[in-house]
C-alpha cells in the first residue's frame, strides 16, 4: 500500500506548526531565505522545532546561503533534513555533510533528468515551477507530464492545493507533495481548514491509487 507524504512549507509561527501536525503533515518546512517573505529565524524555529512531536520531520529550506551558516543552522537546530532551493551545486550539498534533498526547477524533462542525476547522494529531488528570479513559492503549477521516472524519491511542488492535488498524485505518484501558498490565509499566515482539506485529498488520491 502507497501512501503520499506530505510536506507543508513556510511554517512561521507555532499555531501554523500546531495545526499543519494536526492536520496530518508528515513534515514542516521552515524558510531560511531572508529574501523570502516567510523568512523564518533560526531562533524562532528553535523555539518551534522544541514543541514538533516525534517521527514529524523538520526541514531548513536555504537558498544559496554560506556553507558555514548552514552548518551552524543544522547543527543548532538538529533539523532532520535540509533542502537546497537554489543555485547549489552537488559538491556544495554533499560538502554538507546531513541528508538532503535538492530542489530542481522544470523547464523540460531532459533537463530534470540530467541535473537530477548530477545529485546522487539526495535523499529526495525536489521539482518545482520554473519562474524567472523567483526560488519557488509562486503559487503555479508545471506540466507533470514532464516529469521523468528518476529512480529515487520525488517530491512534487508548484501551486499545489486541496483542488489539484488528487490529480497531481494520479499523474506523477510522487514519494510526496510538497505546499505553501495553497494552503494560506496569506502569505506566511496557513488556514487551518485548506490544510486539512489538502491532506484530505491526498488521503483520497492514495485510497484511489490503492484500489
Amino acid at each position: 500500500m502507497t501512501r503520499t507524504r506530505i510536506k507543508i512549507c513556510g511554517i512561521t509561527n507555532h499555531e501554523d506548526a500546531a495545526n499543519a501536525v494536526a492536520s496530518g503533515a508528515d513534515a514542516l518546512g521552515f524558510n531560511f531565505f531572508t529574501g523570502s517573505t516567510r523568512y523564518i529565524s533560526p531562533e524562532q524555529v528553535a523555539e518551534i522545532c522544541a514543541q514538533v512531536p516525534a517521527f514529524v520531520t523538520t526541514v531548513g529550506l536555504f537558498v544559496n546561503e554560506p556553507l558555514v551558516d548552514v552548518k551552524r543552522i543544522i547543527k543548532v537546530l538538529r533539523l532532520g533534513l535540509v533542502q537546497f532551493h537554489g543555485d547549489e551545486t552537488p559538491e556544495y550539498c554533499e560538502s554538507v555533510g546531513h541528508p538532503y534533498m535538492k530542489a530542481l526547477r522544470a523547464t523540460k524533462r531532459d533537463q530534470i533528468e540530467i541535473e537530477a542525476k548530477s545529485f546522487e547522494t539526495a535523499q529526495a529531488i525536489l521539482v518545482d515551477t520554473a519562474t524567472d528570479g523567483q526560488f519557488g513559492g509562486t503559487g503555479k503549477t508545471f506540466d507533470w507530464g514532464m516529469l521523468p521516472d528518476l529512480g529515487k524519491p520525488v517530491v512534487l511542488a508548484g501551486g499545489l492545493d486541496a483542488t489539484n492535488v488528487r490529480a497531481a498524485i494520479a499523474a506523477t505518484r510522487p514519494y510526496a507533495v510538497d505546499v505553501s501558498s495553497g494552503v494560506e490565509l496569506s502569505r506566511g499566515e496557513k488556514d487551518v481548514a485548506k490544510m486539512k482539506k489538502f491532506v484530505d485529498a491526498v488521503h483520497s488520491a492514495d485510497r484511489s491509487n490503492n484500489e
